[in-house]
């Protein structure tokens, strides 16, 4: 899924007022750090049913132990998992887009031709992890939020490449359609 390249390895330009095709540069989801607690409980919830499976009192049974350690499994692992897994960021040549969530699934996008300020930033957490938020402002909008991004430079390097072709091939497509005379 990618353009045809030239020598220097920058895509081929198409032909002023012809279509230009959208092709995804890049499909990513927040860094998956957020995922480490649920880790550490899906390894407890294991070792504690372990542990306590055939040796609980009378009043209880090993089918409440396995109840319980599911009722946590899902609520504790499953549901974070499935809320990072349904984050997800999309670069395209035209636009990036945003979609979130698992039931009510949510969308926000903007357009590179129209612009946007890029703001970065990094805490020291992010700077260890190596990843950073990402602030996009067109201006009119609420600013999209890119937050904890991987590979935060090389994403930041893309959506400023892309808003800048963007507006080139705009300006050109927008001054070189020849206008036709009013005599002809």
């Amino acid at each position: 899924m990618s353009q045809p390249t030239t020598i220097g390895g920058r895509p081929f330009t198409p032909a002023p007022g012809s279509p230009t095709p959208e092709l995804r540069i890049a499909r990513f989801r927040p860094h998956a750090r957020r995922l480490f607690w649920s880790a550490l409980v899906l390894i407890g919830v294991a070792a504690a049913t372990g542990r306590l499976w055939g040796n609980l009192p009378a009043p209880f049974e090993d089918l409440m132990l396995g109840g319980a350690a599911i009722v946590v499994v899902v609520l504790l692992v499953v549901m974070p998992f499935l809320s990072w897994w349904s984050h997800v960021y999309l670069l395209t040549t035209r636009r990036i887009m945003e979609r979130r969530g698992i039931l009510r699934v949510r969308r926000r996008e903007l357009e590179h031709v129209r612009g946007y300020t890029i703001q970065l930033r990094r805490g020291p957490l992010q700077r260890l992890w190596g990843t950073g938020t990402l602030i996009l402002s067109n201006g009119v909008d609420e600013p999209m939020r890119l937050r904890n991004v991987p590979s935060v430079a090389l994403v930041h390097e893309a959506l400023v490449d892309q808003v800048e072709v963007s507006q080139i091939l705009a300006h050109r497509d927008a001054t070189s359609i020849p206008l036709a005379s009013a005599g002809s």
